[in-house]
């Protein structure tokens, strides 16, 4: 624990969710680094093959898709999606939520808006943080950048960003991601307000 970190009360699972094009991952990574307590990031499931340089049970848990199904049927998840029609599937063990516990700090979910309500059903408590582009013109932007993708894609990608958008208002926290180093201070300032040790 670094000297920046508090202890908090008591234990929680924070979600980050998030549009394409709304800066997750960056988000994710410099919260990971400058959270303001210890955050352990949940390591989600999958039954797509492992990349070049990705490590089971560090980059995801690799299962076939016979022992995911069976997991699930055992009801072992907290939530799972299908990823974009691919067949891959994708999910979080509940196993992942003791780990952090386990570990001193709190469980840290970056998951969809799908998993996201599941996940709130199960932990009412939970601390969920929406993150929202700066706006649609630069989310779009971003999205074409990548220049990997068909128009068709981008399009379909550009309607679930307002659908996703739309569900927002169910979180407790709703955070633009406008300025990086603003958007980690704000969060930050979130959780230390949910720790029990804001200023």
């Amino acid at each position: 624990m670094s000297s920046a970190q508090v202890l908090p009360n008591r234990f929680r699972v924070v979600v980050l969710s998030g549009p394409s094009g709304s800066g997750k991952t960056t988000v994710v990574e410099r919260l990971l680094e400058a959270a303001p307590l210890r955050l352990v990031k949940s390591i989600s499931a999958t039954t797509r093959a492992p990349r070049n340089g990705e490590v089971d049970g560090e980059s995801y848990y690799f299962l076939s898709p016979q022992e995911f199904a069976e997991r699930k049927a055992r009801e072992e998840f907290l939530e799972t999606a299908e990823v974009f029609g691919a067949g891959y599937w994708y999910g979080t063990l509940k196993t992942e939520v003791d780990r952090a516990q386990r570990m001193g700090g709190w469980s840290f979910l970056e998951i969809d808006v799908q998993g996201a309500l599941r996940v709130m059903e199960l932990y009412p408590d939970a601390v969920t943080i929406f993150l929202h582009p700066p706006s649609m013109e630069e989310c779009e932007r971003r999205l074409r950048s990548r220049a990997s993708e068909s128009e068709e894609a981008v399009q379909k990608r550009l309607r679930q960003v307002q659908e996703e958008i739309g569900q927002s208002g169910r979180y407790r926290y709703q955070v633009i991601n406008d300025r990086l180093d603003d958007t980690i201070a704000e969060i930050s300032r979130i959780l230390r307000r949910e720790a029990g040790t804001a200023d």
